[in-house]
């Protein structure tokens, strides 16, 4: 469910097509990653708590058996956390079946909260974190201005994860173009390792049109990928893949030519086989089976 489009597009995971969505604030205030083109047609705000409370209570009216919440857009965890607080009180009295509350969450918003601030939201009823991690590599993600290093989305995922706060992390293929493939999966899966998040979601590198990223590449300055070089890098980021405790794999998004999912690590070596067939169809040494979303 969807309320109010007035200030540019709404954008939510995958995950949250069933929940509602409750802009708390609008745009993303980083904005300046060269690969998104999500919030460049809007300004970034945060609305106030009267703003925050007309939707909940429109939503209240309209659908008062709500059971899942997003807090949108890219920045949630930018207000105060009493305000957050009041915001997911006010959330339980409306809806009296709500089961989850989830946001994006990046990670110097993340750092900004204190270890006691991210546990006060977790009992407050925040369920799951969404991190775009995007990549490990420190070159990759000073490339794409990402705003944080590797360290600091190490650190960013543990706190999440110290509070009792389930943690779904995002990397996405090709982000290094050709020439940091390997240094770019590779680094990659050691944030990863070193996290070891709730769920794991690998999407594959779309170059919009508008984005810094799209420019680079039709100059010829980024070179992206060939779909069998997708499929490579994405083996090099499983095969490094070593968890110590159950993450729930996904590289099942429309951006992805091989979907995968799995639960690591009890299925790595299956993902790794599914992905070394991928490989064989793309060399044309096998005739792939196809599903019904056209993909193999």
């Amino acid at each position: 469910m969807y309320c109010d489009i007035a200030e540019g597009m709404v954008f939510r995971p995958p995950s949250e097509a069933n929940s509602f969505i409750l802009r708390v604030t609008i745009g993303c205030a980083h904005n300046r990653c060269t690969f998104c083109g999500m919030y460049r047609d809007v300004a970034f705000r945060m609305r106030s708590y009267p703003e925050i409370k007309r939707q909940i209570d429109y939503a209240a009216q309209a659908v008062p058996q709500l059971r899942r919440v997003f807090l949108a857009d890219g920045n949630a965890l930018c207000l105060k956390n009493d305000l957050l607080l009041k915001i997911m009180a006010d959330l339980k009295q409306s809806f009296p079946k709500l089961s989850r509350i989830t946001c994006y969450g990046g990670p110097n918003d993340i750092l900004r909260k204190s270890p006691a601030e991210l546990s006060a939201l977790k009992e407050a009823g925040l369920q799951i974190i969404y991190l775009g991690i995007e990549s490990g590599d420190d070159a990759v993600l000073t490339s794409i201005c990402k705003g944080a290093d590797a360290a600091g989305m190490v650190e960013a995922g543990r706190r999440v994860l110290g509070a009792g706060i389930k943690l779904s992390a995002m990397v996405i293929l090709g982000l290094g173009g050709k020439e940091r493939s390997s240094q770019h999966a590779i680094n990659s899966a050691a944030v990863v390792n070193a996290i070891n998040p709730t769920m794991l979601s690998a999407l594959t590198l779309m170059l919009h049109e508008g984005t810094p990223l799209r420019d680079a590449a039709d100059r010829g300055e980024f070179q992206p990928l060939s779909p069998y070089e997708f499929v490579l890098e994405i083996k090099e980021f499983v095969s490094r893949l070593d968890l110590a405790h159950p993450c729930i794999f996904r590289a099942n998004h429309a951006s992805n030519l091989l979907p995968l999912a799995g639960t690591l690590p009890a299925d790595k070596q299956a993902l790794l086989a599914q992905i070394n067939y991928g490989l064989e169809v793309l060399k044309g040494k096998t005739t792939p089976t196809y599903n019904d979303r056209g993909t193999f």
